[in-house]
């Protein structure tokens, strides 16, 4: 592949995933909690776009992931792979295990309870970490993702 294709590839993967969390996290599910008086609604909604950032990120991930590895094939472990790794990591623990955690104590109808914040604390802690990372990848000088 043409490696100023492949770049561009690269960037516009990179844009997609960590615009989505930015846009997402940071601006419509707030937006959401603030406009709606139905609370559960708005949790709802926000849950579902949360669904959909990670299925976002863990295609963006992959992808990215190969693209580095046909890239640096000498230095397979750089640490763009290591970063994309743990925000991949992150992302399936979230979509997989955490929401799942989230969405079980909100059908039982304890949203108000102790599990219920730690659960939501955990996942908001790990979509910070992952907006972190994924804010070193695109401000770092490398070219490649």
């Amino acid at each position: 592949m043409n490696s100023a294709r492949q770049l561009a590839g690269e960037r516009i993967l990179l844009t997609l995933w960590v615009g989505s969390l930015w846009a997402i996290g940071y601006i419509a599910v707030p937006a959401l909690f603030a406009s709606l008086e139905d609370r559960a609604l708005a949790g709802t909604l926000a849950g579902t776009m949360f669904e959909i950032v990670a299925y976002v990120g863990m295609v963006c991930a992959v992808l990215l992931l190969l693209s580095n590895q046909v890239r640096n094939p000498a230095r397979r472990l750089n640490w763009r792979a290591v970063v994309l790794l743990v925000m991949l990591l992150l992302v399936v623990a979230g979509q997989f295990v955490v929401a799942p955690m989230i969405a079980e104590i909100r059908l039982a109808g304890t949203s108000a309870s102790s599990a219920f914040a730690w659960w939501h604390g955990v996942a908001s802690f790990a979509y910070l970490i992952t907006s972190l990372l994924g804010f070193a990848l695109v401000v770092s000088a490398e070219t490649s993702a």
